[in-house]
Order: structure tokens, then C-alpha cells, then sequence
């Protein structure tokens, strides 16, 4: 090792040495700007996709949360802030290849967040090493060349006193060298038992959209699922619904887990069915002769839509169909197994949207072996009030439900809350309650059926009001 060499890489082990004082703190940890990739970023459709069969209950009504953008700083990566020169100037010759001459400083380079007050850094081949007086802010940076470190075991020993600073910065920087200058045999087989480093690795490579590199360093780990998942995100780039259909039926046979396996079949399935239900309703819907879409237009294609909005869909403008039909809502439910309560939840959502109430009423309906009749459902009926109140149910409707809220604090309240007055009025008289009954008779309008329906009990000498 030369003399420079050997200044250049004491330089960076004094920097690295120094910075893992920090390592203790765990908010060091977290203050990466890279996030070790998994796929079960926010952003990933194939996540989407397991959740769509939760709560959707509108089709134009989606909700997607949003990322908190002031907790994670947004980075190129070449590791800078967007928008500053940073580390993009020491990167740009050898990244496009332009070359750099006899007198730059370093071919390729990377800023290292330095915690001490000096650093010994290499400035060039022939050029002595220069003691640099640097800023105590941890987030101030010198350039340090890493062309000279040349042999394997120079390069690995850097790679490992990177992840030992804990930052994701610079164990990201060395990782771009390292990519450059090892091939990718031995890059591989010296990542897989540097599991830090590899994560960084993957992200990075994710994140820059190097998927047939991706794809080798997975093959090369015989890691079969996530290649399968990577393989499947690739229908992500494609816009054509019919030639996304045949990819996603290409990926049903790649070795996913039994559960990622059953997604990717649903997935497939779903496509297909969309696709059909789609050029029957354009037609139908073109043709203007099926009601439904005359008086409420579509207002998109239910192409590519979640699981849970397509069940809304067909339960908006299919809801009687016969459960033989792709589009019957019924068929939809057993198909994809979804869940009683979630089936019912959308189906409510739907049939009150188009003021169906006897569609809403049939949902509640269910008969004892008896021959008998009640009103039962998965869901709380304070929260099947909310649903209705939410579509404009008139009280005739909503009294009926409100009514049967077990808990009577609830009731009344929620029987004040959506004016249904003769809840109120049953309830207080089921309490035996006749001062309560005094007082809201005075909140009911003067001369309406409501008070009326007051004084009849009031003056009911066969009540034995209790106060």
C-alpha cells in the first residue's frame, strides 16, 4: 500500500472511528435518508392489492393516506438533497463516463457526515495529505476519494467500516464504488453475508430502477419469492389492460408463498373479470338504452380498480343480477371469499348511494325456521345509521334502525342527533320517565304529530310514570 494510500484510508477509518461514537444514539440510526427496501413500502401496488379488501365504499370515493414529507428528507441517489450540488459533482464524471483528468482532485468521490473538528484526507496521487479543519455539525461533509482503495480486501474493510458508522448515506456512497469497480460474482457473494450492506444494496438498486440487476443479486441468493415479487411488479409498466391480463397469468406459475401465490390469482382473475364487465357496460352504456347508466353516468372505468370497488360497482349497477353473471355481485363475494361483513358494508353503502331502501330493508331482513322476521346485521346499528344519515335517509328509514340501538343513552342521542323524534318519545316512555318526556316536548315543533303523540301519553292514566 502506498504512502498516499495508506493517508487516504487512515483518513477515512479516523473519520469512520469518530462517527461511531454516535452509534449508541438511536436516532443516529434513523436519521438515514435510505430506508432499508421492503416490499412493504406504502407505495407498493402489490400491498394495494391485499388491502383493496378493506374499506372502499365508494367507487369515485378512494382515500389513500398521505406520507408525513416533513419526516423523511427527499434524496437523489448520489446521496444529496434534491436541489443542492453536493456529491453529484464528485459522481458526475465517473457516472457518464466523460472521464476526469491528470490534476482533479479525485475520480470518484463520496461526502462523508463527519463529527470531529479535523480530518486527514488524500488529495491526489503525488500530492501530500492535508490536515482540513471542518465544521462540528455532523451534517458537513468532506470529499474522500475511493478509487485508491484497489485490492479486495481494501475495498471490504471499507465496506465494513461504512455500516459500522451507521449511516445510509455513506454505506450507500461505498456501495456505488463497490458496484463499479467488483464484478458482480464477487459483489454478490461478499453481500450475502453482510446483510446491512445488502439491504442498502437492494434498496438502492430498487429505488434507481435496476431491476435485471435486482433480479441477479436475488437469483444469485436463491431468494425465489422476492424474485417472484419483483417479477410481478412489472405489470406496473403495463398500460394495456389485455396485455397486463396475460402478464399477470404468466406470473400465477413463479414460485411465490402459498399466500402471496392466492393474491396473484385473485389479481389475474379480478383483471380478467374487469375486462369483461368493462366492454359490456361501455356498450350498454354507449347504447343508452339501460337506465341505470342514463340516470348515473359512470364516471370510470372499473379497469385496474381494487377488489372492494369493483364489489361496489357491480353492487351500484348490477345488484339483481342472477349469481351466473360475471357482474353479479353475489358471484363477485364467492370468488374471491370476501368476508360477510365487508360484503354487506359495500353492498349498504351502494344501494343507499341510489336511495334503494328496499334493497337496504331486504339486506336486515332474515326469517327464524319459525317463519318469523327481524332485522339482523354484522355491523352495530348506530353505525348503519351513520351510513344512511351519510346518504340522506330519510327519517322514516333511519328511525327504524336508530331504534334498534340495544344501548338507550345511544339511542337517544342519536335519535336527537338525526331528528328522529318518536325514538325519543318511545324511549322516554319505555323509562316511565315523565319529566324527561315534559322537557322534550318542548324541543318537538308546536301542533305537530309529534307533540300530539306527547300529551296522548302524558295524560294516559294507565302509565305509572315513575317521577
Amino acid at each position: 500500500m502506498t504512502p498516499t494510500l495508506m493517508w487516504t484510508f487512515q483518513g477515512m477509518c479516523c473519520v469512520f472511528q469518530m462517527m461511531k461514537s454516535k452509534a449508541d444514539e438511536e436516532d443516529y440510526w434513523n436519521s438515514s435518508k435510505f430506508k432499508a427496501f421492503t416490499f412493504d413500502d406504502e407505495d407498493d401496488e402489490f400491498t394495494k392489492l391485499k388491502e383493496s379488501r378493506q374499506a372502499v365504499n365508494s367507487i369515485c370515493g378512494l382515500v389513500e393516506e398521505e406520507e408525513d414529507e416533513d419526516e423523511v428528507e427527499k434524496v437523489s441517489w448520489s446521496g444529496e438533497p434534491v436541489g443542492s450540488e453536493g456529491i453529484s459533482r464528485f459522481l458526475s464524471d465517473s457516472e457518464t463516463g466523460s472521464g476526469a483528468s491528470a490534476s482533479s482532485p479525485c475520480v470518484s468521490c463520496f461526502l462523508l457526515p463527519v463529527s470531529c473538528r479535523y480530518l486527514v484526507v488524500g488529495q491526489g496521487d503525488g500530492v501530500q495529505p492535508a490536515r482540513a479543519e471542518l465544521p462540528q455539525d455532523r451534517h458537513d461533509a468532506v470529499a474522500v476519494s475511493l478509487e485508491k482503495f484497489r485490492s479486495l480486501q481494501e475495498k471490504l474493510l471499507l465496506l465494513d467500516e461504512a455500516v459500522g458508522v451507521h449511516d445510509g448515506n455513506v454505506i450507500t456512497a461505498v456501495l456505488i464504488y463497490l458496484k463499479k469497480s467488483l464484478s458482480k460474482e464477487v459483489l454478490f457473494r461478499e453481500l450475502e453475508s453482510r446483510q446491512t450492506a445488502l439491504r442498502h444494496f437492494i434498496h438502492y438498486l430498487t429505488e434507481s430502477k435496476e431491476q435485471r440487476l435486482l433480479l441477479e443479486l436475488y437469483r444469485a441468493l436463491g431468494r425465489t419469492e422476492d424474485e417472484a415479487l419483483l417479477q410481478y411488479k412489472e405489470h406496473l409498466r403495463i398500460t394495456d389492460e389485455n396485455k397486463r391480463r396475460d402478464f399477470l397469468k404468466s406470473c400465477v406459475s413463479l414460485p411465490f408463498s402459498p399466500e402471496d401465490a392466492g393474491h396473484v390469482q385473485d389479481h389475474y382473475t379480478l383483471l380478467e373479470r374487469q375486462i369483461i364487465i368493462e366492454a359490456t357496460d361501455r356498450q350498454a352504456e354507449t347504447g343508452g338504452k339501460v337506465e341505470i347508466f342514463q340516470k348515473f353516468p359512470r364516471r370510470a372505468s372499473i379497469l385496474n380498480m381494487p377488489l372492494i370497488t369493483t364489489l361496489y360497482y357491480c353492487c351500484f349497477y348490477h345488484y339483481a343480477e342472477t349469481e351466473g353473471t360475471y357482474s353479479s355481485p353475489a358471484n363477485i363475494r364467492q370468488t374471491f371469499r370476501i368476508a360477510e361483513k365487508q360484503y354487506f358494508v359495500t353492498a349498504l353503502a351502494a344501494r343507499a348511494k341510489l336511495k334503494a331502501w328496499h334493497d337496504v330493508d331486504a339486506l336486515f331482513t332474515s326469517r327464524n325456521w319459525l317463519g318469523f322476521t327481524r332485522k339482523k346485521s354484522p355491523l352495530s346499528f348506530s353505525r348503519v345509521a351513520d351510513i344512511l344519515s351519510k346518504n340522506n335517509a330519510p327519517v322514516q328509514v333511519l328511525q327504524e334502525y336508530v331504534g334498534l340501538v340495544d344501548d338507550v343513552e345511544l339511542r337517544v342521542a342519536l335519535a336527537q342527533k338525526y331528528k328522529c323524534h318518536f325514538i325519543v318519545i318511545s324511549t322516554y316512555r319505555d323509562l316511565k320517565d315523565r319529566q324527561l318526556l315534559l322537557g322534550y316536548r318542548g324541543k318537538v315543533e308546536r301542533g305537530s304529530e309529534e307533540e300530539r303523540k306527547i300529551d296522548e301519553l302524558l295524560s294516559n292514566p294507565q302509565i305509572r310514570w315513575k317521577n
